[in-house]
């Protein structure tokens, strides 16, 4: 550790589910100006796979101890898939810590909810970390990227995620956004392209971008999003929906049903591109229904 005279910055970098802090401490040595001080808590390999309150708690003992000890120095963060959920939540609870923040940096992290957390817990009954996962954090991550610039990196390897969290559950008003093609879940702590992306993000000064135009297609994700039930789902299945309704502009609905019986809904542009991707469990059924019809009634 640095004499905190000669400290500048605080980086903060946070490891996710069944890992330690090795990979996430040398990403960001990698990325680190000089006289940063890093700070990569391990919260433990297993202790991941169960409850989150205690993972918060650890972080926030450490987060709480860094910024005593170097009251005026800011700080800037990198977290990756669950590592950014704790962090949401933390700066949630400690809005106060905003205005020393830099920048946050979001690997992979599923803040509209972990498709394969529902997948594994379809009914929220408690099964392991899946239940926290599988929960929708965006409203919380929004209200942070509107006040802290925010940069989103999401891999794809199958045409709509990273083989562990989809595109679009790493999406956030107000945040910039980058897609790395080819690099999977567990490559986005070590890949050279992701921390040229951070470099590249910290090299000038960013500003919180403003939130989208409202558009059609804006309304219509805003509404299938909070439908009851609704998990951002993986484009990659978008071939194989059909047309439920053609707005007058070209947009289009379109939904479908795995072999499972998972109802899917996709909102398409006038190119035919998947704009939103998502799905509702067996009970939310008719909850998609009747977005859908109100959807169409009202837009």
């Amino acid at each position: 550790m640095q004499p905190s005279n000669e400290i500048k910055l605080i980086l903060f970098s946070q490891h996710g589910m069944t890992d330690t802090n090795q990979d996430m401490k040398a990403l960001a040595h990698k990325v680190a100006p000089p006289q940063t001080q890093v700070v990569a808590p391990n919260l433990g390999f297993f202790q991941t796979c169960f409850a989150i309150e205690p993972l918060i708690r650890k972080l926030e003992i450490t987060a709480t101890k860094n910024l005593k000890t170097h009251p005026n120095i800011p700080i800037r963060i990198i977290a990756t898939s669950l590592g950014g959920v704790l962090w949401v939540e933390l700066l949630s609870r400690y809005p106060e810590w905003l205005t020393r923040c830099e920048s946050l940096i979001l690997l992979g992290s599923p803040l509209g909810g972990a498709d394969l957390a529902r997948i594994i817990d379809p009914f929220g009954w408690g099964i392991g970390m899946a239940k926290h996962l599988g929960k929708n954090r965006r409203l919380l991550a929004e209200a942070i990227a509107a006040t802290v610039p925010t940069l989103v990196v999401a891999g794809n390897t199958d045409g709509g995620g990273d083989g562990t969290i989809t595109v679009e559950s790493t999406k956030l008003k107000y945040a910039h956004f980058t897609c790395l093609n080819g690099v999977s879940h567990p490559k986005l702590k070590t890949h050279p392209t992701v921390v040229k992306t951070i470099q590249e993000f910290w090299s000038k000064p960013r500003d919180v971008l403003p939130a989208p135009e409202e558009s059609l297609i804006s309304k219509l994700i805003e509404l299938f999003r909070y439908t009851p039930g609704m998990t951002d789902a993986n484009a990659k299945d978008f071939n194989k929906a059909e047309i439920a309704f053609r707005f007058k502009d070209g947009t289009t609905i379109r939904t479908w049903k795995n072999p499972l019986g998972v109802h899917h809904v996709f909102i398409a542009n006038v190119y035919e591109q998947c704009e939103y991707s998502g799905f509702v469990g067996w009970v939310h059924s008719n909850d998609l229904k009747h977005a859908i019809k109100t959807a169409i009634q009202f837009f």
